[in-house]
């Protein structure tokens, strides 16, 4: 038994530590130490707390990084564009595909250029799981495996990566979303090394920058993207579906046999009517395939005038008040089952709509009249009309305004107009809140119908997602070329696949969760260095690491994404 003992000398105590212990049944002291005055053994105190201390600490990205990797590890996405595109000829430590591999992980958490890519990767613990330093991802070395990997090699990747999420995650794929969209780059005028990049109609209003354009089939599943299409961003939407299709098909002969898919017929995709032509019809017909698309209403006068009698809820739990009737009716050349839809909700936002492009057209058709009124005008009758014309080329705005000009010289032009509130009234009756669905699943029940065409908005999602300035960014850009265009495509859509996965796991596992709010879930479980200095000064400085304080869900991601696989050893 330790204990202190006190011996003093004049004026001053000097303390020991004795151990006494049992010696033949008598109390003996075994062992004694000097410790010295109390003045000493506090400086031996506060000496042995500072070496116990750290010297500085480093706070390391962890979670999002780490969830990331852990999903594209169980794809085995480096494995498959490695043998793809066989073994790297430079002899590089760190593979083609993993470059590729880590291209689209830095898209997922940190979209930003190949330059800046390594000292992100510093700010990560990234490189303690994965083995893989800083050093080794210079910029150029990026360019140098995107450069080597072929259009073809990147479609074989594409088609073996749609093959593992199915099986690797049991992805439903009977169903399937199409749609197209594009996106804007800062491509020189000049250069004419990038034909993709385009001028186009643009999807997000910049008509002053030139177009990559881009289509994605998804699954309802989750809306995990299995076919990407990029395309020039001059083309419209209408021209790629044909394309699209077919590498749908091609995809599905891939996927059938791991899923049980005996037949291209058993697949049905969704569409919207920015798809619709006579061609593509008559090609979707060829190919087997079921599809669920839409038609204009304004396309369907017949369908209009029947009575709202005719309607019928069609499932008040799934999508309260929305009504609908159905017949078969001929469409691009064929009789196909068309069901008519009449939203209650959708009425009203398009009537609210309607009314603010009303007041914006009478605005403008005041402030002309008011200007021909003044006689401040030199333009010809011909150039005012045009303007007028303008003003309403809404198709509904251009049936409800009813205008006049008189006058034919320029000073004695005057401008009359009122809305024709009949007119309104029957337009709003005819058109407002109706939609018209076109099918050839002709057994289905019209909510399966409604409920297939709503998946739609899955497509429209992934393309949200890829237009986010902050995770899963097709943006920014920093390739000239046609090719890397293509590979910076294939990454992004890739980082989406990644994003999607994540969601649809956690969504099972009860956490649901936006793809951004996700992320930084996982961003707020990081990795904290502690740096110890080396004892008596001599030999490297010790390292200790550990997680940060997590919230019970971030608790939950750390399990539904295996962390513990990455996280340091305690």
């Amino acid at each position: 038994m330790a204990s202190l003992y006190a011996k003093r000398s004049g004026d001053r105590t000097y303390w020991y530590l004795r151990e006494m212990a049992r010696v033949d049944g008598k109390p003996t002291m075994v062992s004694e130490r000097y410790l010295g005055t109390a003045a000493e053994i506090a400086s031996a105190v506060e000496s042995g707390q500072d070496a116990v201390m750290p010297q500085r600490s480093r706070h390391l990205a962890f979670g999002a990084v780490a969830a990331g990797w852990r999903v594209l590890e169980r794809l085995g996405v480096t494995g498959i564009i490695d043998a793809v595109t066989g073994p790297d000829p430079r002899g590089a430590g760190v593979s083609r595909g993993t470059y590729l591999v880590l291209a689209a992980l830095g898209r997922l958490v940190e979209p930003g250029s190949k330059a800046g890519f390594a000292d992100w990767w510093k700010s990560t613990a990234a490189d303690r799981f994965t083995r893989i330093p800083a050093a080794a991802l210079d910029h150029r070395r990026f360019w140098d495996a995107m450069h080597s990997i072929t259009v073809e090699q990147l479609a074989e990747v594409e088609r073996r990566v749609a093959v593992a999420m199915v099986e690797q995650y049991a992805l439903e794929v009977r169903s399937l979303a199409l749609d197209m969209t594009n996106f804007a780059t800062y491509i020189d005028t000049a250069n004419a090394r990038a034909p993709i990049a385009q001028r186009g109609k643009a999807k997000q209003k910049r008509a002053d920058l030139r177009l990559v354009g881009l289509g994605l089939v998804v699954t309802r599943d989750g809306g995990i993207p299995l076919v990407s299409h990029p395309y020039p961003g001059n083309r419209p939407d209408v021209t790629q579906f044909t394309t699209m299709v077919d590498q749908l098909v091609g995809r599905y002969h891939a996927i059938a046999p791991g899923v049980g898919l005996d037949a291209p017929g058993e697949l049905t995709v969704v569409f919207d009517a920015g798809q619709n032509s006579q061609e593509n019809f008559t090609h979707f017909a060829s190919t087997g395939l079921h599809f669920v698309g839409s038609i204009p209403p304004s396309d369907c006068p017949d369908l209009l005038e029947v009575s709202g009698t005719a309607r019928r809820v069609v499932d008040g739990e799934r999508f309260g008040k929305l009504t609908a009737f159905q017949r078969r009716r001929e469409v691009y050349g064929r009789k196909y089952r068309v069901i008519l839809t009449h939203s209650p909700n959708l009425h009203a936002k398009q009537s609210q709509g309607f009314d603010q492009s009303l007041s914006k057209a009478g605005a403008r058709l005041r402030e002309l009249a008011a200007r021909l009124e003044r006689g401040r005008t030199r333009r010809a009758r011909e150039a005012v009309e045009r303007e007028i014309e303008e003003i309403c080329h809404d198709t509904w705005v251009r049936r409800v305004i009813v205008w006049t000009l008189t006058g034919d010289d320029p000073k004695g032009l005057r401008l009359t107009w009122h809305i024709d509130i009949t007119v309104r009234a029957s337009l709003e009756r005819e058109q407002f809140g109706k939609r018209v669905l076109v099918t050839t699943r002709d057994a289905w029940s019209i909510a399966e119908v409604v409920a297939a065409y709503r998946s739609q908005s899955d497509a429209e999602f992934a393309f949200r997602q890829l237009k986010d300035p902050h995770v899963v960014s097709f943006s920014p850009m920093y390739h000239w070329t046609d090719h890397n265009i293509r590979v910076h495509v294939f990454t992004c859509v890739l980082a989406l696949q990644i994003a999607h996965l994540m969601r649809r796991e956690a969504g099972r596992a009860g956490l649901h969760l936006s793809v951004r709010a996700l992320l930084d879930q996982l961003a707020g479980i990081g990795e904290t260095v502690l740096i110890y200095p080396a004892a008596a000064g001599v030999g490297r400085p010790k390292v200790r690491r550990m997680l940060t304080e997590t919230t019970p869900d971030q608790d939950r991601l750390a399990s539904i994404f295996q962390l513990d696989r990455y996280a340091p050893a305690t």
